[in-house]
């Protein structure tokens, strides 16, 4: 059953591998003929003979394709792909020779005892169909390492551009006039009353600035450093909203060195202030955890006060963007998930998962379970 599903997984073949199929194929067919035909006077059972050897062959390769892919021997290194193709071609070739002559023996009988060949010509033909086989697979693999190079180089192309947009959003985002004004009016109605806390103002606002100018196109920082980014934004919000913001950061040690795509974290929580938070005369609250479990899995949680309206076909630019830069990097290994909360009631939590390909180092915490 497991065979059989793996089997239908495969993605049907496009309309480049028929024409080459037809080609490869429709070639050998014509080359027989044109050999036979030397020995033989072209006739109308020549060529259903022609026919009956090669429409054999073009369903065995079509099945061969569907095997190499469904046990995932294109993936294999060439050593041990070598040895299992070895075995496995001297048995296709056999079996075609089977199929062949029964063919032949049954439905054509073009020698006058009902015989087509002896055994020394079956032999011969499984060498030259075995041949034919090899021939085969080194097209198809050829094929199969220069699509995937190419398809490789548009993904690589694709992140940076994903990437370059980002970085474009993030510099609207947070270096437009109405952040800038708000910010810096703070600041200055500080200096005379706490000039140490406009200083810190001032620094949390020219490391927020300088991480979305340098972003460049890095596809991934520590989340240590994404967190540091966080927490100036949070405090320069926090100078902007007083007591309507409260919020918590718990981040797992061993999880600061694993990369992630940059202002992933940085988008999230802006969101839950812009559409949670800020709105509210009340104000609420802002939580971000993040774990990392035994199974080498990121899991990241911001949670804030807020209802969210799921919108399919008409997502955030910036939450698309992060989930078109995760699936570049990490394939369907990462997800974001964003929904209301089902276990607490008037919030909104977005989930972040992430693969770890290598393993972390511990650092000291990063936990700020107070209020501001």
């Amino acid at each position: 059953m497991a065979a059989l599903k793996s089997y239908a997984a495969v993605p049907a073949p496009g309309r480049l591998y028929w024409r080459l199929q037809a080609l490869g194929w429709g070639l050998y067919l014509l080359l027989n003929i044109a050999m036979f035909s030397l020995m033989t006077p072209l006739s109308g059972k020549l060529l259903l003979m022609q026919l009956a050897i090669v429409a054999p062959l073009v369903l065995i390769s079509h099945g061969l394709r569907y095997h190499l892919r469904a046990s995932g021997w294109v993936k294999l290194a060439p050593v041990p792909l070598l040895s299992r193709l070895l075995v496995l071609n001297v048995l296709l070739a056999v079996l075609s020779q089977v199929i062949i002559w029964a063919i032949i023996y049954f439905l054509i009988r073009p020698a006058a005892d009902g015989r087509p060949h002896g055994w020394g010509q079956f032999v011969f033909y499984v060498f030259n169909v075995n041949f034919l086989l090899w021939l085969w697979e080194g097209f198809y693999f050829g094929w199969h390492y220069l699509s995937s190079f190419r398809q490789a180089e548009v993904d690589k192309w694709k992140l940076a551009a994903a990437v370059q947009e980002a970085e474009m959003r993030t510099l609207k985002a947070q270096i437009n006039p109405h952040f800038m004004f708000n910010g810096l009016n703070n600041i200055r109605a500080l200096v005379m009353e706490d000039p140490g806390r406009a200083r810190d103002m001032i620094t949390h606002l020219a490391d927020l600035l300088r991480y979305s100018i340098q972003l460049n196109s890095a596809e991934q920082v520590p989340l240590g450093r994404e967190l540091e980014i966080v927490e100036h934004y949070l405090q320069l919000e926090a100078m902007q909203l007083e007591e309507r913001l409260h919020y918590t950061l718990d981040v797992d040690p061993a999880a600061l060195h694993v990369p992630i795509p940059p202002m992933t974290l940085q988008l999230l929580v802006e969101n839950a202030i812009k559409h949670g938070v800020a709105p509210r005369p009340a104000g609420g609250f802002v939580q971000l955890t993040a774990q990392l479990n035994d199974s080498g899995t990121l899991h990241v949680r911001v949670r804030n006060t807020g209802q969210y309206a799921p919108q399919p076909d008409h997502p955030g630019v910036g939450v698309r963007n992060a989930r078109e830069r995760l699936a570049l990097l990490f394939g369907q290994a990462a997800q974001l998930v964003i929904q209301n909360d089902p276990t607490q009631p008037d919030t909104v939590v977005a989930c972040l998962q992430l693969p770890v390909h290598a393993p972390t180092a511990a650092s000291p915490s990063f936990s700020h379970p107070a209020a501001v």
